[in-house]
């Protein structure tokens, strides 16, 4: 599995997912990145208020950033390649990139509130 690193603006917490009306879009990606890391995925969150020292430390992310400003913000990277600027990846879009099988899929999109189709469900 590779590893996914998330360079993002600067927030309030480490997630952003703080304060009376938390942005919808940060809830969801808090939210996945919570389920695949249970599931063993391995994403790092980097944000520009609480961890300067990682945006300053890797070079890509400096030029970028020096390039073309923290507009480009949030950047994805797996492993040592940018794959994404500007924007999160969609719930797709992460399994793409972390080459995640489909049953890890299945299980960190399962709810747990509703009714399952297995035959030894209980429904």
């Amino acid at each position: 599995m590779k590893k996914m690193y998330l360079y993002e603006d600067a927030m309030c917490c480490s997630t952003g997912v703080c304060g009376p009306s938390p942005d919808e879009e940060l809830m969801r990606v808090a939210t996945l990145i919570d389920k695949l890391t249970k599931s063993g995925a391995s994403i790092d969150r980097y944000n520009l208020t609480k961890n300067t020292k990682k945006f300053v430390e890797n070079k890509t992310i400096n030029n970028l950033l020096g390039e073309k400003g923290k507009d480009i913000l949030p950047v994805v990277m797996v492993n040592d390649e940018v794959v994404m600027t500007g924007r999160y990846p969609s719930n797709e879009e992460f399994y793409e990139m972390l080459f995640l099988a489909d049953d890890i899929e299945q299980k960190t999109n399962n709810d747990n509130g509703g009714c399952c189709s297995g035959s030894d469900c209980g429904c």
